[in-house]
């Protein structure tokens, strides 16, 4: 019996700690810096560049929108040694092409690409975009003229992300809310540098210091290399911004269900740049407050924790519904899918050895 109530007693105190760690962090979005919208204030010169490997199918609505866009003096696409027709397409649409070098040891592929790629730019400021992007036109001269009335050294924007079918739109907020928990929503200010967070699918860096620092070179090999970079940066003493571009940025990352569980997972636990110490305390806080509580109701067996877990919950639901272009059934259920992100994060803290994308092999 002593044991039994001892054993209850170490529960409670655990899921009282993960709850308060998840609720601390959540409730960040009170003091998250404003999004990135739309600006009049004349910018330096813009740069973008566009790491791209077998995009064909992607890339062409991404450069309708950025070749000639307001304050854009070139768009540089960075054709990653593809085996479609990314090049011909990119130079249809008017962007300059570059034809990638072959990858040299150590370094991963899209790291390489945005090296070359911001070596080649000629403007003082460079503005990076995933091949999957869908912008407003009207992005680059809006991050980069946030960047320069905040003085940062490296500036990242979250967007909205497009999920064109009900399993990629049960699953992917899902495992977008295990990062909420476990480091808050963008703009919220980071807890120490070595938690910064990023998102590499648009980032703004003054080109001058940013290549005179090393460019990519210091996260070269690292499989999440915008959390790499961005902590690298943040550590080093500069400043480091990542906020919510909702308003001019749509990603269409993954086509299924499938395509989100592979793609995602493979960087979900965040692999390289944090250490298994913290990888394990967090995934034990996405568990605790956000994967068991409606279990645990539904069985029976909750108590207040749970309720109030569930409600958080609930609250980050209606709070991220703004990063999806379409929100039915499927996105409202999503929390039924979070058992199913936490295997992805273990998964991804469990793998060892090397893994391919992209049909190249990385450790």
């Amino acid at each position: 019996m002593k044991l039994g109530r001892l054993a209850r007693a170490v529960s409670v105190v655990v899921r009282i700690a993960a709850a308060v760690a998840a609720i601390s962090r959540i409730a960040k979005v009170a003091t998250a810096a404003p999004p990135v919208r739309p600006t009049l204030t004349p910018v330096q010169s813009v740069s973008v560049v566009v790491p791209a490997r077998d995009e064909a199918e992607r890339i062409g609505p991404l450069l309708d929108r950025i070749v000639g866009a307001p304050g854009v003096s070139e768009v540089i696409v960075v054709d990653d040694q593809s085996s479609d027709a990314t090049a011909d397409i990119a130079r249809r649409a008017g962007a300059t092409v570059i034809s990638g070098e072959p990858l040299p040891d150590s370094w991963a592929g899209k790291a390489w690409a945005l090296q070359q790629g911001i070596t080649a730019a000629s403007s003082d400021w460079v503005v990076t975009l995933d091949a999957d992007a869908r912008p407003d036109p009207a992005l680059p001269t809006a991050v980069v003229a946030r960047a320069v009335a905040e003085r940062l050294d490296l500036l990242t924007v979250g967007g909205r992300f497009e999920c064109p079918t009900i399993g990629s739109r049960w699953l992917h907020p899902a495992m977008l809310t295990t990062l909420v928990y476990r480091f808050g929503p963008p703009g919220a200010p980071a807890s120490r540098p070595e938690r910064t967070m990023a998102n590499g699918q648009c980032m703004a860096v003054p080109r001058a210091a940013f290549l005179t620092a090393g460019g990519m070179e210091p996260v070269r090999s690292e499989v999440v290399e915008d959390l790499a970079l961005a902590r690298h940066i943040a550590i080093d003493g500069h400043l480091v911004g990542f906020l919510d571009a909702s308003e001019l940025l749509t990603v269409r990352m993954f086509e299924s269900f499938g395509d989100a569980w592979r793609g995602w997972g493979r960087s979900l636990a965040l692999p390289g740049v944090e250490p298994r110490r913290r990888q394990l305390v967090d995934l034990a806080v996405v568990v605790l407050a956000q994967v068991l509580p409606i279990p645990r109701l539904v069985l029976g067996r909750g108590d207040v924790i749970d309720v109030v877990l569930t409600l958080t919950r609930i609250g980050t639901l209606v709070g991220t519904r703004r990063a999806y272009e379409r929100t039915d059934v499927a996105y409202w259920l999503s929390p039924l899918a979070d058992p199913v992100a936490a295997v992805a994060i273990a998964r991804g803290i469990a793998r060892r050895g090397r893994q391919t994308w992209r049909g190249r092999s990385y450790a």
